[in-house]
């Protein structure tokens, strides 16, 4: 804290001091007063001109703090120099100012007008830097253990912590005038006398406001006469002054300290004990203490006071102040940086019961899954028993047909022979020939049967489609997921590579299923072809049968109608369901091949025939 920022502030209690009506703003003529004692004070020419000039007449109102700073900037405190003038003099002024209109101690006051002055220099001096000036509770605690210090006496922690608990104090920190109503209670100094608090009050003053490191007698030895003297030292920073009685009125000499000085411990001799010098560039001073603990206390205040100089620093509190704002951040921080910490670790937490929680949905679904995918399974292994068996149910009903188909063309060729038994014959024949018709019919029930079966096992099969996507896209964004969790997490995505194996076998399961089906689908596509092939050859034989061949004629190519047989016409039910068979085969072939079915030549001729061996 340099020497402008100490003087704003013992200004700003005289400028608000002058602020009678809180509102930020002073009259003109009462900033005039002030401006002219701080130039008195201040020990700088007056320039009456500036003056008259900054605050004329002719404004309107009063001046706010922003409209006097220019102004007490300019012509004020860069006109201050260091050393011509006594900073405790501008402090009482300001003081004066203050006190008269904020310092109204109730009852019988504890504090005489100059200790509370003093106090309130202590208060500036380690208060924050921010207005309105405040002085947090540490800085509080530190001030009154160094005054209970000076006293001897312990410092009564119980009233203190019952007065820094107050809303007011916790919220803000301490004002000026709380603090020295503290004081005035006497509930920190119960049983201590006036005058010890006094001395206490201006030793501590003298130390924190004054920068005297260290007050005391010791025997100073002369460089002409040679003889000992007992002087009063007071060291500062960059000088060690000694007077000739405490009083401070008639200093004797001044010894200035740079980083050429240093401080030797010298053996006792000349009846004198306890001694030590202090060596500058000059001369060498020759020092006596009372005890060696004196001595120890006065060696190591003058190392300190050399060592503030070499390094630039005016005053060792300042920098005890600058070293405690500073440890109060850090700690700050480092409760800031906990306090994140404890956030950050909760949110993980948090994230961590969720990822739990979701990690149980995810099993939950899976076993639902797992149910779901095992009822299908039985599902479709029972609908393939039955279909298996109602294959084998048609091969032993085609075997039937082809057994009784044999019989029939034996005993057609037997007809052949014995015309006698023509009629009986035809009339078998027709018999077999609509028992065909119905073969055929019910091959075509199965043909549709098996497409029923065919485009459910397809649905199936989309439908597993479906699910192995839906489950390589949750397995896709649980990678995801997995990438910025911990290795916990890794038997999970195992579970799930597992679960999509398993699935990727049942479709492929699915898909042979289906393969089977189109091949017996085929099946049953060739075998109508063979029924209908049959129906056409007996239709042929059945013709010729109609139209026997007498000695000497020639079969006709044309063909001719046997009179109790009747051509059926294009209004025949049966003729119908032949030729719907036929588009039906047509159909199921062109479907065939659109799946890339083939059908082999063996099975059909050239015309769409059964070749006849």
């Amino acid at each position: 804290m340099d020497l402008r920022s100490e003087l704003l502030k013992s200004i700003w209690y005289a400028f608000t001091a002058l602020d009678v009506e809180k509102s930020g703003k002073v009259s003109k003529s009462q900033l005039k007063v002030l401006s002219h004692n701080l130039y008195t004070v201040l020990c700088i020419p007056h320039d009456p001109a500036a003056l008259e000039e900054h605050f004329r007449d002719d404004d309107d109102g009063p001046v706010s703090s922003q409209g006097y700073m220019p102004y007490l900037n300019k012509y004020i405190l860069d006109k201050v120099v260091e050393g011509t003038f006594v900073k405790e003099n501008v402090d009482e002024l300001c003081w004066t100012l203050t006190a008269k209109k904020n310092y109204r101690p109730e009852g019988k006051s504890v504090l005489p007008g100059k200790d509370a002055f003093r106090l309130w220099c202590l208060f500036i001096f380690l208060s924050e830097d921010r207005y309105p000036l405040v002085m947090i509770p540490g800085e509080v605690e530190y001030l009154l253990k160094k005054l209970c210090m000076a006293m001897s006496v312990e410092l009564n922690c119980v009233e203190l912590e019952d007065f820094i608990s107050q809303d007011s104090v916790q919220q803000n920190g301490f004002t000026v005038w709380a603090f020295l109503e503290m004081m005035n209670s006497g509930k920190l100094t119960r049983g201590i006398a006036k005058e010890t608090i006094s001395m206490a009050i201006e030793e501590v003053y003298r130390e924190i406001v004054g920068d005297v490191l260290k007050e005391g007698y010791l025997w100073k030895k002369g460089q002409l006469r040679r003889n000992w003297t007992e002087r009063w030292f007071t060291l500062r920073p960059s000088t060690l002054i000694y007077f000739t009685s405490e009083d401070r009125k008639d200093r004797k000499g001044n010894i200035q300290l740079d980083g050429n000085c240093c401080v030797e411990v010298l053996p006792d001799r000349d009846g004198k004990r306890c001694m030590f010098c202090l060596k500058t560039l000059p001369k060498t001073y020759e020092l006596s203490a009372s005890d060696t603990k004196q001595r120890q206390e006065w060696t190591t205040a003058i190392q300190t006071a050399i060592r503030l100089h070499v390094e630039g620093k005016t005053s060792l509190h300042k920098d005890l102040k600058l070293k405690r704002r500073e440890q109060r951040e850090q700690r700050e921080k480092r409760r800031e940086a906990k306090e994140q910490e404890l956030q950050r670790l909760r949110a993980l937490q948090e994230e961590r019961e969720r990822k739990m929680a979701e990690l149980e949905l995810l099993k939950e679904a899976q076993r639902q899954a797992q149910t779901l995918l095992e009822q299908d399974e039985l599902r479709r292994r029972q609908q393939h028993e039955q279909l298996q068996q109602a294959l084998e149910i048609q091969l032993k009903e085609a075997e039937e047909a082809r057994a009784s188909m044999q019989a029939e063309m034996a005993l057609k060729e037997a007809e052949a022979e014995r015309q006698r038994t023509r009629i009986k014959e035809l009339e078998a024949m027709q018999q077999r020939l609509e028992e065909a018709l119905q073969q055929e019919i019910k091959a075509r029930q199965d043909e549709e049967a098996f497409r029923y079966a065919q485009a459910r096992l397809l649905a199936e099969e989309e439908e597993k489609m479906k699910a192995l996507m839906s489950l390589r896209e949750e397995q896709e964004e649980y990678i995801q997921r997995a990438q910025r969790e911990k290795q916990e997490l890794k038997q999970e995505m195992e579970s799930k590579s597992r679960s999509l194996d398993e699935a990727q076998r049942q479709l492929e399961e699915v898909r042979a299923n289906r393969h089977r089906v189109d091949q017996d689908v085929v099946a049953a596509q060739r075998k109508l072809r063979q029924a209908s092939t049959n129906v056409k050859h007996w239709n042929v034989q059945m013709n010729r049968l109609m139209h026997p061949i007498g000695p000497g004629e020639k079969r006709s190519s044309g063909g001719g109608s046997f009179s109790s047989f009747r051509i059926p016409s294009q209004k025949d039910p049966g003729l119908r369901l032949k030729q719907k068979s036929d588009e039906q085969d047509e159909e199921s072939k062109e479907n065939m091949e659109s799946r890339g079915g083939c059908v082999s030549d063996k099975c059909l001729s050239t015309n769409g025939d059964m070749e006849i061996p």
